[in-house]
């Protein structure tokens, strides 16, 4: 094989092959849109898509999900190594444990090796959240697992297409275990479609321009990738060490909060991160090491604000020492774990992000809201049929506000996908799953305070059309609100927490705070709301027009007006009193 760094490329074919890498990915994103089944791909995009070269290493991330592209550098070169030489044309592997550097057993994971001139050349990748993997508890977030045996199904890398072939026989078997078949089969079918959408185009680009050509494209622009990244560094951190802590919360395991730290070290253009965190749970809020990445490299991507696209490259000057193995942040078999994604991811993005802002906050960005979603299940009251549904309105929630930019997003989170969750017409969800939607609209107050002020959260309330449904609350948010930057700490009105309350006859009969499961029937409602994005920045510093129009869009209230920001605002007229904004702001 010829050395593909002797090869020349000039800039123009540099950049037309970037520009192939980039639509193929999208190419994936769009197969799996329009083909998807489930409420989960056609509807709230819970999946991400990307290109690896030979090795394996990402060329080419899609803007997807973090929570799932970080764990993907480590899954892919897991996948590869276990088939070693046994890869050929035509096959197609799937995976999902993370004792094989899987995210978490809900994330499905489908790869396509790719050959030119006989050669293994690219793999396409394509992983998805499904609506259940197995396991007592439908949608498998099971707070009462000790171990991950009790999660749900796993999936070690395995080969359901082999040289062509598809391998009936083994998902027949992946289908027969989980609840939603028929959404899973078509969820598979869309991921297959994406993986041979993206090898169809990839094999036309090194047609045209040959395997070196192609071969060395992908070097530079993985070289490319470095070199801003290390200049990055050099400009905006000075040398030295950065040290962190964050609160994992107790969502209701009993065993208390735990402390999560960092120490990042800035040694001229490379970080060394190391990690410090209490032996693992029997809970299943626990972090296998891709899992970790994830929230490692979204922390380190919202203090870098890169541009996309991105590549494994960014990454080369990063080293990452995860912590001895069996603890949260680097569990080990049996830990449960599948709200990992969620909450832990999270909050590993916080503690990096906090450490890396001691360092440059001359735009650091706030926390996003933290994912608190609500699962839903039941029987059909017209087929009969069991039925399981994410609700993905309940983990939207705000974006964090950018010092010295712009204020957070409203609805855009959760931290984990940043954006990449979609919510669907409310028409389509009660299509898809027998509920109605009474309200999805902004939670007033729930945006925390800033010169810059945090995006806000969603209220959502639903009702059952049978006779029951289940409701699976899991995640977190709902004891501390999201970190926010500067001298964003006001005095708060209502606490920037997320809830839900199950209702009868308009009464509240339970307050959901923690993890759990129980029934709403027929004629109740469960209402949820998500958290807020933190806040950037000294609330009295932020323009007393600008909080009036927030008053008046009604995503802050009078009352918040005047005691997180300092701004007087008649409820009648709903102008500024200006002597009694001066009043406020002088006394602080």
């Amino acid at each position: 094989m010829a050395d593909s760094r002797r090869t020349e490329v000039d800039p123009i074919t540099l950049a037309v092959v970037q520009g192939v890498l980039s639509a193929t990915q999208r190419a994936m994103t769009s197969t799996m849109e329009m083909t998807g089944r489930s409420s989960v791909y056609a509807i709230a995009r819970d999946y991400s898509n990307c290109l690896f070269d030979w090795e394996p290493r990402m060329i080419l991330q899609g803007e997807d999900l973090p929570t799932h592209l970080g764990s993907l550098i480590m899954a892919t070169k897991a996948v590869a190594e276990f088939f070693g030489g046994d890869v050929r044309p035509g096959d197609v592997m799937f995976h999902n444990d993370p004792a094989y550097d899987g995210s978490h057993i809900v994330d499905m994971c489908m790869y396509k090796p790719i050959f030119a001139d006989g050669e293994l050349l690219f793999w396409a990748v394509s992983k998805g959240h499904v609506i259940d993997a197995g396991g007592p508890v439908p949608g498998s977030y099971n707070r009462d697992a000790k171990e991950i045996y009790a999660e749900g199904l796993r999936i070690p890398p395995i080969k359901i297409v082999d040289r062509g072939v598809r391998r009936e026989d083994v998902i027949n078997l992946i289908l027969t275990n989980v609840r939603s078949r028929r959404d899973q089969a078509g969820d598979m079918n869309a991921q297959l479609g994406a993986v041979t959408v993206a090898e169809r185009r990839l094999t036309e680009l090194a047609t045209k321009y040959g395997v070196p050509v192609v071969r060395a494209c992908v070097e530079q622009l993985l070289d490319q990738a470095e070199a801003h990244m290390r200049s990055l560094i050099r400009e905006r951190l000075p040398n030295g060490t950065y040290r962190a802590s964050v609160i994992a919360e107790d969502t209701g395991h009993g065993r208390g909060d735990q402390t999560l730290s960092t120490e990042i070290t800035v040694d001229d253009d490379e970080l060394t991160i190391r990690l410090e965190a209490p032996e693992q749970l029997d809970y299943y809020t626990n972090s296998y090491r891709s899992n970790t990445l994830s929230g490692i490299n979204a922390g380190l991507m919202m203090f870098a604000q890169v541009q996309p696209p991105y590549n494994e490259g960014l990454y080369r000057p990063v080293h990452i020492d995860f912590g001895p193995s069996g603890t949260m942040l680097n569990a080990a078999e049996p830990a449960p774990h599948v709200n990992c994604t969620g909450g832990p991811q999270e909050t590993i993005c916080d503690l990096i992000r906090e450490a890396l802002n001691q360092a440059d906050m001359s735009s650091a960005s706030a926390g996003w809201n933290h994912t608190w979603c609500v699962n839903l299940a039941g029987e059909h009251p017209e087929t009969g049929e069991s039925w399981v549904e994410i609700l993905i309105a309940s983990i939207v929630g705000g974006g964090g506000a950018v010092m010295g930019v712009a204020d957070g997003w409203h609805s855009a989170g959760a931290q984990a996908s940043m954006g990449g969750l979609k919510t669907g017409d409310s028409e389509l969800v009660e299509l898809l799953a027998p509920i109605v939607l009474h309200r999805v609209e902004i939670a007033k107050d729930s945006a925390g305070p800033g010169t810059w002020r945090g995006g806000c959260g969603l209220t959502v309330e639903i009702e059952p059309i049978g006779e029951e449904m289940t409701v699976i609350a899991w995640g977190e948010g709902s004891k501390y609100p999201v970190l926010g930057v500067g001298d964003a700490h006001a005095k708060i009105v209502e606490p920037k927490l997320a809830r839900g309350w199950h209702l009868r006859d308009g009464e509240v009969v339970r307050e959901v705070t923690e993890n759990g499961s129980f029934v709403v029937r027929r004629g109740e409602r469960y209402v949820t709301r998500s958290q807020g994005g933190g806040g950037a920045g000294d609330p009295f510093e932020r323009a007393p027009a600008t909080v009036l129009h927030d008053v008046r869009h009604q995503k802050v209230s009078v009352e918040a007006a005047r005691v997180e920001y300092g701004v007087a605002v008649d409820p009648e007229t709903l102008e500024i009193d200006e002597d009694a904004t001066r009043a406020a702001r002088a006394a602080g």
